[in-house]
């Protein structure tokens, strides 16, 4: 049984997760080496998150949570934009771009299946935030469902940085987030 989100990985043992995982693939991720890193004893690892999927789990929730912040400009629009730019912003720095590829290109088990789609519900969790807000307001409809308009604002993103390696502009941006919004249902 999965542990992750117990507690926020300290900034020591999420260095060391992160860290290890950049240069060694997300897969090559050890307790060991994690302890060796953070100062931390490995079995103090393994009691508080039970498997090295959990750590990197919870060290990837917090490095996306502090650096894709949910943004609240006062529009759908607007907060949208802001995020795709921040996801944008990431994806092209040395973290994202290691730790993307990594994901993606990793084999699943069944802990690191679980480990993504936990990682995955859990953004979508925290950024549908911005779709429940427009709602509120009588901007969209109430029946949208949030993770699949994140998922029409995320995925050209991912797609251009990680499989074509194309550059994402603002042109491109503006252009997903109008598409976007212009398939949403409005209130009658």
């Amino acid at each position: 049984m999965s542990r992750c989100r117990v507690q926020r990985v300290s900034a020591k043992e999420r260095h060391a997760a992160i860290g290890d995982g950049v240069e060694n693939g997300v897969r090559g991720v050890t307790m060991t080496e994690v302890a060796r890193r953070s100062g931390v004893h490995a079995t103090s690892l393994d009691r508080r998150w039970g498997s090295v999927e959990d750590l990197v789990l919870d060290a990837l929730l917090d490095v996306s949570g502090d650096t894709l912040t949910v943004p609240d400009t006062g529009s759908l629009r607007g907060d949208l934009r802001a995020f795709a730019r921040l996801l944008a912003d990431y994806l092209i720095s040395p973290l994202g771009t290691a730790l993307v590829r990594s994901m993606s290109t990793v084999e699943d088990d069944s802990a690191t299946s679980d480990a993504r789609r936990s990682f995955w519900l859990a953004r979508s969790k925290a950024a549908g935030v911005m779709i429940e807000r427009a709602a509120a307001r009588g901007d969209i409809a109430a029946d949208v469902d949030p993770r699949i308009v994140l998922e029409m604002v995320i995925a050209p993103i991912h797609f251009r940085r990680l499989l074509t390696r194309e550059v994402v502009d603002d042109r491109m941006l503006d252009a997903v987030v109008d598409i976007t919004i212009g398939g949403l249902s409005f209130p009658s």
